[in-house]
């Protein structure tokens, strides 16, 4: 009979607790950010995947070594992204949410390759479709796109930035 009523207590209690926590509270702390680190800014600037939509969208449909079938990726260049943040550096290092990097020099940027994508096929990607963020160049519009050195540095799961 105690055991019972306490099961009873706690169900209640625990379902009370979730009641009271209301949705946003949780989306919120689990939204995707960029974080971008400049010496040149007074703090890092964090950027959510909404602040990244609304900065001018670059598209294109373009195959990778690592899905199938041609992709539509949405994103904004990283261009576009240094001149809205008025970055100026050399070299940009890029990381990973499990600490990947790589390092792509600043010269090698061009006016839409390669782009932050936070969208493919449509659909925002989540961890396991190497979102939230995924460093994607238009592979199939340039051999030059299509090299060891320019795979390496389509980093996803990307979450962080820091200008040199």
């Amino acid at each position: 009979m105690f055991k019972s009523a306490f099961r009873a207590v706690c169900a209640a209690i625990f379902t009370s607790l979730i009641i009271a926590i209301p949705p946003e509270a949780t989306q919120a702390q689990t939204e995707p950010t960029l974080t971008i680190t400049d010496p040149q800014l007074d703090a890092p600037v964090i950027l959510s995947r909404a602040d990244l939509m609304a900065l001018p969208r670059t598209e294109y449909v373009t195959t990778t070594i690592w899905t199938e079938g041609p992709q539509r990726f949405s994103g904004v260049s990283l261009h576009d992204l240094m001149d809205h943040l008025k970055i100026e550096a050399v070299i940009l290092e890029f990381m990973a949410i499990n600490d990947y990097s790589i390092t792509v020099p600043v010269s090698e940027i061009g006016q839409d390759n390669p782009m932050i994508a936070y969208a493919r096929n449509g659909e925002p990607m989540s961890l396991r479709e190497k979102g939230p963020f995924w460093l994607v160049y238009n592979y199939d519009s340039d051999p030059a796109f299509r090299t060891e050195t320019v795979y390496s540095r389509s980093i996803w799961q990307l979450d962080r930035i820091t200008a040199r």
